[in-house]
């Protein structure tokens, strides 16, 4: 994981110590000495995290916050306030402010770390789902709209095994969410995935059960792997909360529980929780009718010509490689000559299936017509490509595709061409116009076979 972190600071020592802890996590990392740089780093440069000192001369930290929080072009880059201050009053004003942690000096690099590439990934999640409703408003079919709910209640599950703490906590959210209380994790689990919830607070007190391994099944199951995870745990417990923000808990809170920090981290997470849904929601119904191939269920050709331009612009900015696959259907016309076209139709939704079900889940896939398709693969080197690629090669060529109109099974292979976005500039037409080269060459070389275009 590589991200582009800023550190803002006015003691160079602090600032030099960060760098360097950050620096060896691979990190990219960018510095300002006050409030007022940070501020003008953020408005120009792509930024994945800040690490912000409360304390600092002229414009402190929580004003700071405040003022990313409330640019739309910063509002979504996660911000994590360093500060000597260790009073529960301090980390529930820094949360009001728009952060999203509140570390202490000295700072534990294990927590640190951990708590970084936890905002990294959850911000690379949003990151993904506003490009694509971007990609909507670009091609006309989507409004902007307002994606935040502050006033709309949560709900919450809070899964405790003790009932003195259950009270508690229950009586702390009762002003802005509906809290249903299960003692038993493997019961929670279930409900977890048939009911619907903001937010999962898992307090672990339990005797004999590791809540780590309840978390664990949480973000296996497609049903709750969305759902916010705020963790209770004890002081001092390092190692626990590192393992539980490398397993994607969202967040974490100490006990004895502060009621004013508790309903500021679930706020947060509740309204990320419906920032994402609706994003979620209008891609789902906005993108999918206008932008998908009917036949196929893929994108289609409109939609990846907008989305393409966005993941090359993207990828060039932030130094990161970008591959594509061209894939054709060999021999197609002799299938709709000799049994009709409702059974090249049937091939076309096989070829679609076997597609979805090989590449990655960053992976966008389309239906580029006639009997192309292509696959968009983002942070994919050229390496990378030839094994996503010859892996489809392989899913269309090992079993026989199934005609029912014909009553019978057809064999049938693919033809790949694979392209990577150079990195002194690059456009979409000349990064597809390279893999449909290298298809070319496959076609010419005998068919059933992946071709890279040269760099």
């Amino acid at each position: 994981m590589t991200a582009r972190i800023l550190v803002v600071d006015d003691v160079p020592a602090n600032v030099k110590l960060l760098e360097a802890r950050l620096v060896a996590e691979y990190f990219d990392v960018l510095t300002a000495p006050d409030g007022n740089a940070a501020l003008a780093t953020c408005e120009k440069t792509p930024v994945d995290l800040v690490l912000l000192d409360v304390m600092m001369p002229g414009m402190d930290g929580f004003e700071v916050c405040e003022r990313l929080k409330a640019n739309s072009r910063t509002a979504h880059i996660p911000v994590v306030m360093i500060t000597a201050l260790d009073q529960p009053s301090d980390r529930v004003r820094g949360l009001k402010a728009g952060a999203d942690d509140f570390l202490t000096k000295p700072v534990n690099d294990l927590q640190l770390m951990s708590r970084v590439k936890s905002l990294v990934r959850l911000k690379n999640v949003s990151d993904e789902l506003r490009l694509r409703a971007q990609t909507a408003q670009t091609i006309g079919l989507q409004e902007t709209a307002r994606v935040d709910r502050p006033d709309e209640p949560g709900s919450v599950l809070l899964v405790d095994g003790r009932a003195s703490s259950q009270e508690r906590l229950t009586r702390a959210l009762k002003p802005i969410a509906d809290v249903a209380v299960i003692s038993d994790p493997q019961a929670a689990l279930f409900e977890a995935a048939e009911s619907s919830f903001d937010l999962i607070i898992v307090n672990a007190n339990f005797d004999d059960y590791d809540p780590l391994r309840l978390c664990s099944q949480l973000r296996s199951l497609e049903r709750t792997r969305f759902i916010p995870i705020l963790l209770v745990t004890e002081q001092g417990n390092d190692e626990r909360i590192v393992r539980a923000l490398e397993l994607g808990v969202t967040d974490y809170i100490m006990r004895p529980v502060d009621p004013n920090e508790l309903v500021a981290r679930c706020l947060t997470q509740i309204r990320r929780k419906h920032c994402n849904d609706r994003l979620r929601a209008s891609v789902q119904q906005t993108i999918e009718l206008a932008v998908t191939d009917d036949l196929t269920g893929l994108h289609n050709r409109r939609y990846l010509e907008n989305h393409l331009k966005l993941l090359i612009d993207r990828a060039t900015t932030r130094g990161r490689p970008l591959s594509i696959c061209i894939t054709d259907i060999d021999r197609f016309k002799r299938v709709n000559d000799t049994y009709g076209h409702d059974a090249g139709d049937d091939v076309l939704r096989e070829f679609a299936n076997r597609v979805r079900a090989t590449v990655r889940g960053a992976d966008l896939a389309c239906r580029f017509g006639g009997e192309e398709f292509v696959v968009v693969m983002p942070d994919t080197t050229p390496e990378m490509a030839a094994i996503v690629a010859e892996r489809l090669r392989l899913a269309v060529e090992s079993r026989g595709f199934d005609i029912p109109q014909a009553a019978t099974v057809l064999n049938v292979t693919a033809s790949l061409g694979i392209a990577t976005l150079r990195p002194d500039g690059d456009t979409a037409e000349a990064l597809l116009k390279r893999a449909d080269t290298a298809l070319y060459q496959a076609k010419n070389g005998g068919r059933n076979r992946v071709v890279a275009a040269a760099a």
